[in-house]
Parts: C-alpha cells; structure tokens; sequence
C-alpha cells in the first residue's frame, strides 16, 4: 500500500449519426495481438482540498512527468515515445490497452445479439469490431518503462469523445522497496527518498496543499498532482469524469432498441 510522503514540502461528443446494422466485418485490425479491457470507473476519490496558508494556486495543468502533460494527444504521446528514442519505453508486452466505454460495449452486445450472435468468441468480436469501425474503441492507456532505473509510467487517456487525450499520468520508482531489515538498507531508502523528494521540489516547488498536493483550485476536479514514496499522479478528475458523462448520455440516445408501436 501506498503511503503519502510526509517530509514537508510535498461533452465535442462523438454523437453516431444513426445504428448501423453491420455484422462482424473483417478487419485489418488484429484484435488478437492488443488487449481490449471494458473500461471501468476511475481510482480516484474527489476528496476536499484547500491552500496552505499563504499559498497560491498553481498552474498544474502545465505541469509535465517525462515530458507528458494533461490534454497531450495520444497521437502525440505515441510518437514522443514510440518514435523518439528517450528516456522511456513503451513496455514489451501490451505496451497499450484499448477500451470501449462500457455504456457503448451494453449497446453493442444487444445489437450483437439481436442480429443472432450469441457464441462467446464470435459475440466479441462483433463488439471490437463494430466498435473499433464507430470510433467507440480508443486507447486508454499506454505503458512505459526506464529499464535501467525500473521506473514506469502509466499514462491515462479519455475516450474519443472527448478527443483521446490524457487526463491522468502516474510515475512510479523503486523507492518504496527494501531490500532487507537490515539497518544499511533503511539507510540507503531513506536516501532514495530524499533525492527523490528534493527532485520533485526542483522540478515543481513546494506543494501548495497539505505536504504533498499541487493544485489549481479548492475544486478537487481541477489538475492536481499528489506525491507518494516513489510516486506521482498528476490527473485532471474533471476531464475524466466529463468524458464518462458524454458517453453514457450519447449511449443511451443510440441505444438501438426495436421499433416498438402502441
């Protein structure tokens, strides 16, 4: 479990212009060398969050980790890192994951199915299908490693109608592991962390709320960045949640129900 840092100074809607019927199409899309997850909901709390005396907001949103922002495009974000040989890399196996917001995955599972498909296997790739052709399937993270330092960074993306762009970044090192009980190994951490926290404190200042919060507002839906040992999560709740309400509400306006008569 993650423990906070305690050493001071820490809906452009994608709107479908009509159901199409179409079965499970052929595609130059290999479904079967990506992961494909149903997306769920956010890990995040929208806790209370106020200024240190004294304090100023700050502007989070310009915030970067390794050169990635909040609202960077995923097309962006893939060639910083997929093209541009750096610190980083897309990690070997399901470097990215693709979604599909449930509420679109409900609706395509019952056309699916009311076209006859109900074997497991041909029923999603009937869903992947009509919805990587809708542009109801979109990448929603992407992972990256620094094999030398065993550092990762997972990047979060919203869904298409929302223009696929990240909403959360979380940074991760190694200094929250220890590698005995023996006193020369709490020395060595507690010095892994502090040139980790003097690091962060060079690159964005002193946290404004509490010990280890940056934030743009009282409002816990705006950017904010949050320090743990080892790690960092700069995320906009706002633009997420955003992005899930556009979907749901688009979802239900399309579901294809029958054309009842009363």
């Amino acid at each position: 479990m993650r423990v906070k840092l305690k050493i001071f100074g820490t809906f452009f809607i994608l709107l479908l212009t009509g159901i199409s019927v179409c079965c499970a199409a052929t595609d130059e899309f290999d479904f079967s060398n990506f992961a494909i997850t149903e997306s769920g909901d956010s890990d995040l709390t929208t806790d209370s969050v106020s200024l240190n005396p004294g304090a100023e907001p700050v502007t989070v949103n310009n915030f970067d980790i390794a050169g990635i922002m909040l609202g960077m495009s995923f097309d962006d974000v893939e060639t910083l890192f997929f093209k541009i040989k750096g610190l980083y890399a897309p990690r070997e196996k399901d470097s990215i994951i693709y979604s599909i917001q449930k509420e679109w995955k409900y609706n395509l599972d019952y056309e699916c199915r009311q076209q006859g498909i109900v074997v497991p296997a041909e029923l999603d790739q009937c869903i992947n299908s009509l919805a990587k052709n809708r542009g109801l399937l979109y990448a929603s993270e992407l992972h990256l490693v620094r094999e030398n330092t065993g550092e990762t960074i997972t990047v979060y993306f919203t869904s298409n109608a929302d223009e696929n762009v990240v909403w959360r970044i979380v940074y991760n090192n190694d200094v929250n592991e220890i590698e005995g009980a023996h006193e020369k190994f709490t020395d060595q951490q507690e010095k892994k962390i502090l040139a980790f926290w003097q690091g962060v404190l060079d690159k964005y200042g002193a946290p404004n709320s509490g010990t280890d919060k940056w934030i743009s507002t009282n409002n816990s839906y705006d950017p904010m960045m949050t320090a743990y040992y080892g790690s960092l999560d700069l995320v906009d709740m706002g633009r997420y949640t955003s992005d899930v309400a556009k979907n749901i509400q688009a979802a239900r306006e399309n579901f294809p129900a029958k054309p009842y008569a009363f």
